[in-house]
């Protein structure tokens, strides 16, 4: 039986996934609209390069934790 403390750590580490989710999606979208317009790829360029780094920062994050 989990502890409330592997519990607590287990439900951050599903919140971090479900972020990771949302930036993948949300970087899905950037790109989209980079196709579609001249403007919208400069203006998101430097967006996307963070959001990117950011991933996989939390890529990282997630494969070495341990989960209880």
């Amino acid at each position: 039986m989990a502890t409330p403390t592997e519990k607590n750590h287990n439900k951050h580490l599903d919140l971090l996934h479900d972020y990771k989710i949302h930036l993948i999606k949300y970087t899905e979208e950037l790109e989209k609209l980079d196709k579609e317009s001249e403007f919208a790829k400069e203006w998101n360029q430097s967006t996307i390069k963070e959001r990117k780094k950011e991933i996989q920062v939390i890529d990282k994050v997630l494969k070495n934790l341990i989960r209880f």
